[in-house]
């Protein structure tokens, strides 16, 4: 399975913490994110995460593009919709995206901890199949 990871600033924390929560089957995926979440991932969880442009460079464009070309299975887009910078990246392109191809989308931690939690289920999830 391959899931993309985004983090809003304010929001890494949360990202981290949630992949601390769901390493194993994270280790087992194929990992894609945005620079700075994807560094942060990679130094504080140890998880392998291939790192595209940060968000403010175009990261979340090239996660789109991924999405629009079969090669994301999910996304999780911890966003902040209180205090978000105009540097961020803007989710309403990946949204749109993900909504036309029928990719799956979490934007906040309870949303991201079920749909993780629902995708360790699926057959072969584990990497073993």
């Amino acid at each position: 399975m391959r899931i993309a990871l985004v983090a809003h600033d304010q929001k890494k924390e949360a990202m981290i913490k949630l992949a601390r929560e769901h390493h194993a089957f994270l280790n087992a995926q194929q990992l894609v994110a945005t620079a700075t979440t994807g560094a942060q991932l990679s130094a504080l969880t140890g998880l392998t995460v291939a790192q595209v442009l940060s968000g403010p460079q175009g990261g979340d464009a090239q996660i789109s593009a991924m999405v629009a070309t079969g090669q994301i299975d999910v996304v999780v887009f911890l966003r902040d919709p209180l205090t978000a910078q105009p540097h961020e990246p803007d989710i309403t392109a990946l949204l749109r995206i993900c909504d036309v191809h029928d990719v799956p989308l979490a934007t906040n931690l309870g949303t991201a901890r079920a749909l993780l939690a629902a995708c360790s289920q699926l057959p072969g999830s584990c990497g073993c199949a």
